[in-house]
């Protein structure tokens, strides 16, 4: 049996305008501009102001009900909403401080060979049979980007002959391994592991003792020197505290990653661009927004004129009805744009500033101690916005400080109480932790036991193992791992 029934509900959506908004505010100043491009090639009432100043509608406020698809009567649009004498829009009342030099913001790259086509120019140097070439080339196809040869040499010989049809051995893999890639450019390529990487580039070096010594060391106590059991390697070799202190300088000044450090592998290094900046005036912060997240966008000339020509003509046809239906769709867009920037640039001003006033103390003084602890909630309870917008601007904006540029993400942090019941930023903890690990003696190293020792009676009562979660986010080893001899 069928029922009709009515059912009251209240619900939130978001319009398509509040969501590109958000993801608007989430862009960093580069992704930002490349949005930017892509709406004005797309809108071609959107114009950027580069050349001489247009006419721009300075009416931000109305609220634009079609989406793009009904259709619109023309007797009731208002040509004059859409025509204004104002050139500049409302929010780019302040200086830009790029020249007209700076506008060419593409980052450079040097064009050369790749790393790995370095290494296949290389093997010409050899004389090799067809089936040696075809072994060689598919072993440096094999190199990773860090210089190694990672997989087992009986799955490259499968793979020879199921993907190369060459069917070999073991063996000859091997033997073509060492005599021809692992004699290649930059010394220490092609190893299957970093002890045969570093022995490698020991043996390249003219004979001295201390090499020698290094080479044996390497070759039947790798586990122990890795582990930095110097004792033991002492009373093994035989040898002095002096002289494994010579073997461990010897070692450190080898490349553990010979592939990285190619000058032509053509990676793009990243480029990190403010989108804030926190000066110091007068012992006051002083906060600015980057101005390229605030361009300036103003409609078209070509489009107003064609307004202006509809307004003006006495006899309306078909085809310029059909114009201004479109024109009024590309211009509403255009003005949500705007709208957009405009709202985007308040939004990341308003949170910025109150992260800015509720850190304080560290943007006067540069001291991570004073990071007081803070959360987003902390920050969109103050600006009464949501926490999503905040985590929006926090998660992929930099500002610069006289510090340095800082991942705004950074200023936030948890608490914990000290031993006067005081709230502290674990930000704080871990800058301590990090300072106690800086000074102490590196032929005694510290354990997480002793470290927690430490902090408690500087008045941070901290378990051990949060001591050693700390330092495995801080990217500290343990005492083991820090002993210097």
């Amino acid at each position: 049996m069928l029922k009709q029934s009515l059912n009251f509900k209240l619900l939130q959506k978001l319009s398509p305008q509040q969501i590109q908004l958000m993801k608007l505010i989430q862009l960093p100043t580069q992704a930002f501009e490349e949005r930017l491009k892509q709406e004005i090639e797309e809108n071609p009432a959107l114009d950027t102001g580069k050349e001489e100043p247009e006419d721009f509608e300075d009416s931000l406020e109305n609220e634009y009900e079609d989406d793009g698809n009904e259709k619109i009567d023309t007797e009731d649009i208002n040509i004059d909403e859409y025509l204004s004498d104002d050139e500049i829009p409302n929010y780019k009342t302040q200086a830009n401080n790029y020249a007209a030099d700076d506008e060419d913001r593409e980052m450079p790259y040097a064009s050369g060979t790749s790393f790995h086509q370095s290494l296949q120019n290389q093997l010409n140097t050899f004389r090799l049979n067809d089936e040696e070439r075809s072994i060689a080339e598919f072993l440096v196809g094999s190199i990773d980007d860090s210089g190694y040869i990672r997989r087992d040499l009986l799955d490259l010989v499968d793979d020879l002959a199921f993907t190369q049809n060459v069917f070999t051995t073991e063996e000859k893999v091997l033997e073509l391994l060492v005599n021809v890639v692992q004699k290649l450019d930059p010394i220490g390529v092609g190893a299957r592991d970093l002890k045969e990487c570093l022995i490698i580039q020991l043996k390249t070096k003219s004979a001295q003792k201390v090499r020698t010594l290094a080479i044996a060391i390497l070759e039947t106590s790798f586990d122990h020197f890795v582990k930095k059991h110097y004792n033991k390697l002492m009373e093994k070799f035989t040898i002095s505290e002096e002289e494994l202190k010579e073997v461990i300088q010897e070692i450190s000044r080898l490349n553990p990653k010979p592939g990285s450090s190619y000058a032509g592998n053509n990676k793009f290094a990243e480029q990190i661009i403010p989108d804030f900046s926190i000066k110091i005036i007068d012992g006051e912060l002083d906060l600015t927004l980057n101005s390229r997240n605030a361009p300036e966008l103003h409609v078209s000339k070509e489009y107003n004129n064609m307004l202006k020509g509809y307004q003006e003509s006495k006899e309306k046809s078909k085809s310029q009805k059909d114009a201004v239906q479109f024109i009024k769709q590309k211009l509403d867009a255009a003005k949500w744009f705007i709208d957009a920037i405009r709202q985007r640039q308040q939004t990341l001003l308003v949170t910025m500033n109150s992260i800015m006033h509720y850190q304080y103390d560290y943007f006067l003084t540069g001291d991570e101690r004073k990071l007081k602890p803070m959360i987003l909630k902390d920050i969109a309870d103050q600006i009464k916005m949501d926490i999503s917008t905040v985590s929006r601007v926090a998660n992929s904006k930099y500002v610069s400080t006289p510090y340095g540029t800082k991942l705004i993400k950074e200023f936030f942090s948890e608490s914990m109480k000290n031993d006067q019941g005081e709230d502290v930023s674990t930000r704080e903890i871990k800058k301590i932790l990090q300072n106690v690990i800086g000074d102490e003696d590196k032929r005694k190293p510290l354990t997480d036991d002793k470290l927690s020792l430490v902090l408690k009676e500087k008045g941070y009562p901290i378990a051990r193992r949060t001591i050693a979660k700390y330092r495995e986010q801080l990217d500290i080893p343990v005492a083991r791992l820090r002993k210097e001899i």
